[in-house]
């Protein structure tokens, strides 16, 4: 094989992705002027379903263009060797590998945040806005991407290096240290995500002493769930849309809850989200995602060890030096469908650990306010009640509304 034919493997990838995704948003589209089912009758009354589908258009329509934009983009990088031409800016800063890969990947995400931006502001102040969703001011909306610039050339920086480094110093034995960095890594992100991250968007306050957190923590003490940090967090800043979890291990277990949701649902319905969520964690399904992800992890990286010395990976993108930087990208690129597999897996995984969860809310609480709850979301989030089958297989995490309906009330 040569660079040549390597290069037109990774653009058939890339346009076979997008025409994938498109068919399948296409299927779905034709399922949003379905009839409502029976079971979901109260979720919506004809304005507010009228509402839903031309958000729902909407979304989809936008969906097309930016997508298109994205793919346009992307190809005409490739054909016109953009990776080659900021390689040489990069290459013109420094002759350490990684100072040039550090400048490389920074020019990249600042060039893409920057052209998705717009798209990103449309989203927000047009979409968003015009069906009353948006509480993003404009202030928030800039600081949010600045303060997500400097977190990502921080911390992605700093890891990057490292591995770099790794490279550098081990070669073929190099996965096994990039493999131990990002472990310990997400390890400490899910215990100290909520304590260190979030403060930097949010505000997070401790729910006071009152009739909801009693009855929250009657209920954790009849399932012997130790549940003592409980937060209220101002997602109405930003957003109408209601939400709630869980993050942390042992001490640092804590759960969060949207002050919109608080505002969305009574008292019951929020016991029952939360029983919900402890059943995630007494089904071990928080244990199985991240060992799940650390594997994952571990076995990308040792496939990116077979591949990343060969100069090839650099030559098919249209550099003739071939460096870690380039070949990683190529190396992305070229994994895409196996990433896409594994995705298909994970969240089969996913919808199963759902059922169950509802199902330990539905037996060591009640089942007909988590019904009504998750109707209320549903409604809030003028969500999809009827998705196509496809659409559900390759990108849902939970399973719809209808299934989950029926499901708590065999």
């Amino acid at each position: 094989m040569n660079a040549n034919m390597l290069f037109y493997i990774i653009i058939t990838i890339i346009i076979a992705n997008f025409i994938i995704d498109k068919i399948l948003d296409a299927l779905n589209a034709k399922h949003y002027d379905d009839s409502i089912p029976s079971e979901l009758n109260d979720v919506y009354d004809e304005a507010e379903y009228k509402k839903s589908q031309a958000y729902k258009k909407t979304n989809y329509k936008f969906g097309i263009w930016s997508s298109l934009f994205s793919i346009a983009l992307t190809l005409g990088f490739l054909f016109f060797d953009g990776f080659e031409f900021v390689d040489n800016i990069a290459r013109d800063y420094s002759e350490n590998s990684i100072i040039i890969a550090l400048i490389f990947f920074g020019i990249i995400m600042i060039g893409s945040d920057l052209l998705s931006t717009p798209f990103g502001y449309y989203k927000t102040f047009v979409i968003e806005e015009k069906f009353g969703f948006n509480k993003t001011t404009k202030q928030t909306f800039i600081l949010d991407k600045i303060k997500g610039l400097l977190m990502m050339a921080i911390v992605g920086g700093s890891i990057l290096a490292l591995i770099i480094w790794f490279y550098q110093q081990t070669q073929d034995t190099f996965w096994l240290y990039a493999w131990g960095v990002i472990t310990l890594f997400t390890v400490f992100m899910n215990m100290f995500y909520s304590k260190l991250i979030v403060p930097l968007f949010n505000k997070q306050t401790p729910l006071e002493e009152g009739s909801l957190r009693d009855k929250i923590s009657e209920y954790a003490k009849s399932v012997g769930f130790n549940l003592d940090k409980i937060f209220i967090i101002d997602g109405s800043k930003r957003s109408t849309k209601a939400n709630a979890y869980f993050s942390g291990f042992g001490s640092e277990k804590r759960v969060t809850l949207y002050d919109t949701l608080v505002n969305e649902l009574d008292e019951d319905e929020i016991v029952a989200v939360l029983a919900h969520e402890v059943g995630h964690y007494k089904k071990k399904h928080i244990v199985f995602n991240l060992v799940a992800s650390i594997l994952l992890t571990g076995l990308t990286f040792y496939i990116l060890s077979i591949f990343i010395s060969n100069p090839l990976l650099s030559n098919a993108l249209g550099v003739d030096i071939p460096s870690f930087h380039i070949g990683l990208i190529a190396f992305g690129l070229l994994y895409s469908p196996i990433s896409e597999l594994t995705s298909l897996v994970m969240n089969y995984f996913s919808r199963k650990f759902e059922y169950q969860a509802d199902d330990y809310a539905k037996h060591t609480y009640k089942a007909e306010p988590l019904v009504t709850s998750l109707k209320k979301l549903s409604k809030n989030s003028l969500s999809n009640l009827t998705p196509h089958p496809s659409y559900v297989l390759a990108h849902y995490s939970h399973p719809t509304l209808l299934e989950r309906v029926r499901n708590l009330r065999k």
